[in-house]
């Protein structure tokens, strides 16, 4: 299977080549005191960053501070914030509501290994938005998918794992499978080969997890058998752009799982508290076995959470899946999280991303139409982005296949050299805050727009 570009509709590759010389070298420019911060932080960390997600080629953008929607760098550039922090914040930066109820937990203790009533206000809020009755809480998007796996395998008494080709779910071994693997190492799409993450596995890990495309429930159907313990998926693919459901696809799913005796697990670290109060479960009516959370539901400090059914919280409290951790319900991440549920991502304030998302959709609609860019938006509540390519994407080798890489790597320069804070790679995608306003809004679709004159010689 190729993964060669399609060819570009009236627009000029050889400028579109110019184009990104010459952007590439104004954010040299722009950020050289970030490439100095670079040579100091690469000397001790690998990379020069503290994770492999905050790379980028030929460094990256080092931050100082944030405040409502704005983050500022080391070199002094000031942004409007779409990146959010990979869609935590939702709430916006130094939100003064977040930050008092952190700071007045600070006063009376940061950490004591032992439950505070926050952890009970937040599992209660958690139960009401997702309608799953018990809860537990971590520390990152890993632990919640982590722990999600053990209960699976743990109530089944089996061992494979089915996830979808292309999705991130965590640095864990189950599920560091084919979240994207080259076309020359899938295999074909009816058989995916499962495809380690990198180095570091153990033989036979991969043969424990099975690979199936999204949006194919007759694929599922193919894959479930009396071995299968969980399927694990994001209800939306958000790591590819966003790749929303096909009708009817996560009901199937739910149907097929059911059937299979096999446990149905949400990955909702990036939906969760983000694109709806109830997350993806809300907006699509399919509730399953286990939701992952993270991101979002901190107001931006370090937890998580899983959600899961009466049956699978027992083999929690009979102590026969270990479910643990020093820091799960830290006090300050349940203040914030608190505070974040409670008073901030409230039902108006959900309502106010959902239009604020669709208004910034609608100005990047009018620049593709009006200067022919090969190019869709694709959206969910606070979330949404540009996709290039005239054809819907429907899962991973969509992705591979139909999507111009270039324009898109070319309009992370123009963001990035305009004063618009984004994602790095080709998965470019907003994430909106409660903080951002129409202004904010304006901004990006004016520098989409210089993006598509310049790109399209208009």
């Amino acid at each position: 299977m190729s993964a060669a570009l399609p060819a570009l509709q009236h627009i000029d590759r050889d400028r579109v080549n110019a184009l990104m010389e010459r952007e590439r070298a104004r954010l040299l420019e722009r950020t050289a005191k970030s490439g100095e911060y670079y040579e100091r932080a690469k000397a001790v960390m690998p990379g020069g960053v503290p994770s492999q997600f905050q790379k980028n080629d030929p460094w990256p953008t080092y931050l100082t501070h944030g405040r409502g929607s704005q983050v500022w760098d080391v070199d002094g550039n000031q942004y409007t914030d779409f990146h959010n922090g990979f869609g935590v914040m939702c709430v916006g930066h130094a939100n003064p509501t977040i930050a008092a109820a952190v700071k007045a937990r600070m006063d009376e203790g940061t950490h004591f290994a032992a439950p505070t009533e926050g952890s009970i206000i937040v599992a209660e809020e958690l139960r009401r938005r997702w309608g799953l009755p018990h809860w537990r809480f971590t520390n990152s998007g890993t632990e919640s998918t982590m722990d999600a796996i053990h209960l699976a395998r743990g109530h089944t008494g089996r061992d494979i794992i089915v996830k979808i080709e292309g999705t991130y779910h965590g640095h864990h071994d189950a599920v560091m499978i084919s979240v994207k693997p080259s076309p020359e190492t899938m295999g074909d799409r009816s058989h995916p080969n499962p495809v380690p993450y990198g180095l570091g596995f153990a033989p036979g890990t991969a043969e424990n997890t099975r690979v199936v495309p999204f949006n194919d429930a007759e694929a599922l159907a193919g894959a479930l058998d009396e071995r299968v313990a969980g399927v694990i998926m994001e209800p939306a693919m958000m790591n590819i752009n966003i790749v929303p459901p096909v009708a009817g696809y996560l009901d199937k799913v739910r149907e097929l799982c059911s059937a299979n005796g096999t446990v149905m697990i949400y990955d909702e670290v990036k939906t969760g508290a983000a694109v709806a109060a109830g997350g993806m479960t809300e907006l699509f009516g399919v509730t399953p076995d286990v939701v992952c959370l993270a991101k979002a539901m901190c107001g931006g400090l370090p937890g998580g959470a899983i959600g899961m059914t009466d049956e699978l919280a027992a083999l929690i409290e009979a102590g026969q899946v270990k479910q643990q951790g020093t820091f799960n319900g830290n006090p300050l991440t349940m203040a914030a999280a608190q505070a974040t549920l409670l008073d901030v991502l409230t039902a108006d304030a959900y309502k106010q991303l959902h239009a604020a998302n669709e208004k910034l959709m609608a100005g990047c609609d009018r620049v593709i139409a009006e200067y022919g860019l090969p190019a869709h938006t694709v959206g969910l509540g606070s979330k949404g982005c540009v996709v290039m390519s005239e054809t819907p994407v429907r899962e991973y080798r969509d992705y591979l296949t139909v999507i111009h890489h270039d324009l898109t790597d070319l309009a992370w320069l123009y963001h990035m050299n305009n004063g618009i804070f984004m994602t790095p790679g080709q998965d470019e995608e907003w994430t909106l805050s409660v903080l951002h306003t129409d202004a904010d809004l304006q901004r990006y679709v004016d520098v989409f727009e210089t993006f598509a004159r310049e790109v399209t010689n208009r």
